[in-house]
Formats: structure tokens, C-alpha cells, sequence
């Protein structure tokens, strides 16, 4: 997603080796098939390039996103379509059945716990996890964290208290639409340009700004028909 989130945010594993091929310059132009890292695709960026997020990985990947219930759904409905598994740590599960019971088609791909109740998940290259925690403004320590082939998405739907500690630790922040304040709050602890901070009081629906330790992009997701069908139009307030 954009220069930064483009380097190696993602990658999935290595496929099987087979001859090259190659073609002319002449040839490339007939090609229309996009390159970019496996992973979700999370919408588009500033110059209508596909984002792509890299959950699935061997190594163990932290994101928070400072956001809507939305997009955290949109995010776990794209990550159980690649294949993963999908627990959601949540105190508001009234909110997550509908997605629960459509997602993977009647396969149990999105399981929801109670706050604290997440068990082992098992997770594997074969099997990779996505743990998604919507535990409010203080979300307690995690008993299940990222590890190999399973991210952890923290949901905090505004900076609080614990936000300076899971911004700082996390591979990978998500900022939506926040107040000036919080948006001064966020520069400072990632570094961002002013640009970038004045930006984002004024997000539309549906725009992040995705940053890395030294990388920014901001990107928009928009719901697909199904995606819109079950969880409504993108929005940053719940």
C-alpha cells in the first residue's frame, strides 16, 4: 500500500519453483494481472493502487486500528476469504454474530469469546489466525498474542490511556477520523508529518492512514454488495 506499506508488509509462503519464463517488452503490455504482496486487500490507495495487508505471516505481527467497528469486520471478513481463522475477542458479541454466522458460507471460520476467554488457537502455516480485539477503550492483556502465523488487531474506537502503549508496539497503526487533539496525540507518538496530522480531523468514511515505524498511506476501503449487505456503508462512528 503506497511506498511504504508496499515493501514487505506482507508475504505469504514460498510457492513451488518451476522454469522461468520470459517476454518481450512488446508482450508485457498485453499483461493485466496486479503485483503486490499476498495478503488482504483493504481497499485502495491515494493513486488507485489495490492495499494489500499481510496478516498471514510466520512471525508474530501486532496492528491497532484507532477506528471504526466497520472496517475491523470489513478486515475480518477478508481475512477469514484468504483462509484464515477468526477469533473474535469482544464484550459486545451481539455485535459480531450476523458477520459470525455468514462468514466462510456456514464453515466456523469466525469463532467469538468472551473478553479474557480466548483459547489456544493452534495456529500453523496451514492454519493461520487472525484474533480480533474489540475490547473497548482499555483492552485488558491479550492471555492469546501474536506469534508465528498469528496477527493480533487490537480495535480501540478512540486513543485512551492504553493507546501510547499499543501504538508503540504494534508492526503496523491504522488511524481513522479522530479529533484534533487526538490527531496531535497520534503525530507525536508516530511521527507523523503535519500534513498528516492535520489530515486527520477530516477523514471521510472508510479512509485510514496505515503506518509502519518509518512509512504512511492513507487508503480507502469500500464495502463490497455482500460486505455491504451485512455490516451497512462504511463508518467511522458505531
Amino acid at each position: 500500500m503506497g511506498r511504504g506499506l508496499r515493501q514487505r508488509v506482507g508475504y505469504g509462503l514460498v510457492g513451488p519453483r518451476r522454469e522461468r519464463h520470459a517476454v518481450s517488452f512488446e508482450e508485457l503490455d498485453a499483461l493485466a494481472v496486479p503485483v503486490a504482496d499476498d495478503g488482504v486487500v483493504i481497499g485502495v490507495d491515494s493513486g488507485g493502487r489495490p492495499a494489500v495487508l499481510g496478516l498471514n505471516r510466520p512471525t508474530p505481527y501486532d496492528v491497532t486500528l484507532v477506528g471504526g467497528l466497520w472496517t475491523a469486520q470489513v478486515l475480518a471478513l477478508r481475512a477469514a476469504a484468504t483462509g484464515a481463522r477468526v477469533a473474535v475477542e469482544t464484550g459486545r458479541a451481539a455485535v459480531w454474530t450476523a458477520l459470525a454466522q455468514s462468514a466462510g458460507g456456514g464453515q466456523p471460520c469466525v469463532t467469538l469469546h468472551d473478553v479474557g476467554r480466548v483459547p489456544p488457537q493452534g495456529a500453523s502455516a496451514g492454519s493461520p489466525v487472525l484474533v480480533v480485539r474489540d475490547c473497548g477503550m482499555r483492552p485488558p492483556r491479550g492471555r492469546v498474542v501474536a506469534g508465528p502465523w498469528q496477527s493480533v488487531l487490537t480495535l480501540l474506537p478512540y486513543l485512551s490511556p492504553a493507546a501510547a502503549r499499543l501504538l508503540e508496539q504494534s508492526a503496523l497503526v491504522g488511524v481513522q477520523r479522530v479529533s484534533p487533539d487526538e490527531a496531535e496525540q497520534v503525530g507525536r507518538l508516530m511521527g507523523l508529518p503535519r500534513s498528516a496530522v492535520d489530515a486527520l480531523p477530516t477523514l471521510g468514511e472508510g479512509v485510514t492512514l496505515w503506518c509502519t515505524g518509518r512509512d504512511r498511506q492513507f487508503v480507502m476501503t469500500q464495502g463490497t454488495e455482500a460486505e455491504s449487505g451485512l455490516l451497512g456503508a462504511a463508518r467511522r462512528i458505531d
